[in-house]
């Protein structure tokens, strides 16, 4: 069984025990990850094609370690001008190692949030202060002007948005 899988903007051709080079991701050596962006896997013959990438599958892996790739020297001449630069990079790399391929059964985590009712109100603020957003910092004075905020005129218009929605 193989699968192709995208892994931070790069796509690869994963098997089960085989160790990849990634470019580098966040998370700590020896911990677990999962890449849920599956875009084929071939099992006996079978392939399944996603559109773009196949709902519930879900490729795990196991960082072994974080290094840095083979030097790489970058050389700029110009003929007959006298420019030359040289410059180096070294690209940061993750090994990885494929623990398993899973064409189904993998669940997106999902957060669940309780709201109170203060934030009902927050989102009604938030609201007018979208519209706000949207209005020049003129219309905003104006609008100041009108509810007889002092100090209008020298106010920037993240201020004059917090002074009109208190």
């Amino acid at each position: 069984m193989y699968a192709i899988v995208e892994i931070a903007g790069q796509q690869f051709k994963v098997a089960k025990d085989q160790k990849v080079y990634v470019h580098r991701l966040h998370e700590e050596e020896g911990a677990s990850v999962s890449f849920d962006k599956v875009l084929l896997i071939g099992d006996n013959g079978t392939i399944t094609i996603g559109a773009p990438a196949i709902e519930g599958a879900e490729v795990t892996a196991k960082i072994l370690g974080h290094l840095q790739g083979d030097k790489v020297i970058v050389f700029k001449k110009k003929r007959r001008k006298g420019f030359r630069k040289k410059n180096g990079h070294r690209q940061a790399l993750t090994e990885i190692q494929v623990e398993g391929i899973s064409a189904s059964g993998a669940t997106k985590k999902a957060t669940v949030k309780k709201e109170a009712p203060k934030a009902k109100v927050a989102a009604v603020k938030e609201t007018a202060a979208v519209d706000l957003e949207s209005m020049t910092v003129a219309e905003l004075k104006a609008m100041a002007k009108e509810k007889g905020i002092e100090g209008y005129t020298s106010l920037k218009k993240a201020e004059l948005i917090e002074a009109l929605t208190k």
